[in-house]
């Protein structure tokens, strides 16, 4: 495959990076602190990031972009950003909320034997946007505020330990602290995903087809630059595709057709942003036997031709 190369536009990558001597893999801040840390400029800036994100809106409203379409954000609302996504904070000022980081090493795999208890979990069961009710928001906000709490203890810890001591004591301190964030940040997330799935269960329309959309979804999410025919998700889900299309009618408003080629879409965008790859070769990523073809697609789906919306983004 073509190696990826980056662009110099306005969407930057960002990787972790946590101010020193902070060891962890997660961080966490108030979003009025990142507001009086950074200038205006760059928090207006969209960004794609090599960790996940998640935003917990506490105070205001705001519309942000995500992928690239906006999202109505107010306190309640709690955003799951995964890496790889197109993410903008909006203009609006009067906001305030949580974020927190955390580097995909801070997931471990689920236990393999059916009788242990679950180390890790699988975010793909959250969605990109959980709304919280007052109490829920209360719980989540006293959640965060002990791990932000907490990931200052090694500070307090090495400061009170004396220089001749030894080292290996303060790293042993890290190592627990560590391990208090991570398990603390999975009881927050397992509940959340509690919290979601009680939802859907109380949802009327949460039955086979609700399941057979969520398994559709997910495979189109690992196969959708191979697999474009609403044929080729049938088969493996051994479904008729008047029945598919049903079902993510129903969950998403949107026939399965549409779902696939609003997820080819996206990934087209992407790498039209991200990347200077030429339109012949994201076409070939993304199965499609011609860029002619691609082009017409992308029209479609956008109104624009690739190179049109490649541009757009350069002169923002």
């Amino acid at each position: 495959m073509t190696p990826i190369s980056r662009r110099k536009v306005n969407i930057e990558r960002l990787s972790y990076q946590p101010s020193k001597p902070y060891h962890y893999d997660l961080e966490i801040f108030r979003v009025s602190n990142l507001k009086r840390r950074t200038r205006a400029e760059a928090m207006h800036r969209t960004y794609s990031y090599e960790f996940y994100m998640l935003i917990c809106i506490t105070q205001g409203r705001c519309i942000q972009l995500l992928d690239f379409e906006p999202v109505s954000c107010s306190a309640g609302t709690l955003l799951l950003l995964r890496p790889g996504q197109a993410h903008n904070f909006g203009l609006d000022e009067g906001w305030d909320g949580w974020i927190i980081l955390f580097r995909p090493e801070l997931l471990l795999p689920a236990a393999s034997s059916p009788h242990d208890l679950r180390p890790g979990f699988n975010l793909d069961r959250l969605p990109e946007r959980l709304s919280l009710d007052s109490g829920q928001l209360n719980r989540a906000t006293a959640a965060i505020r002990r791990m932000s709490d907490d990931s200052m203890l090694n500070t307090f810890l090495r400061s009170n330990i004396p220089s001749s001591e030894n080292v290996d004591r303060t790293n042993e301190l890290t190592a627990d602290v560590h391990a208090l964030l991570r398990y603390q940040f999975y009881a927050f997330v397992t509940w959340l995903t509690v919290v979601h799935g009680q939802r859907r269960i109380q949802e009327p329309r949460h039955s086979g087809s609700m399941q057979r959309f969520n398994r559709f979804q997910r495979l189109v999410e690992k196969h959708f630059a191979e697999w474009n025919q609403v044929s080729d998700y049938t088969r493996h889900l051994g479904c008729t595709e008047r029945s598919l299309t049903r079902a993510t009618t129903l969950a998403v408003g949107m026939s399965a057709k549409a779902l696939i080629s609003r997820r080819i879409n996206l990934e087209a965008k992407r790498l039209l942003v991200h990347t200077d790859l030429p339109v012949g070769v994201i076409a070939e990523r993304l199965g499609f036997q011609e860029a002619t073809h691609f082009s017409k697609f992308f029209r479609r789906e956008t109104s624009c031709t690739p190179k049109e919306f490649r541009a757009r983004s350069d002169a923002k």
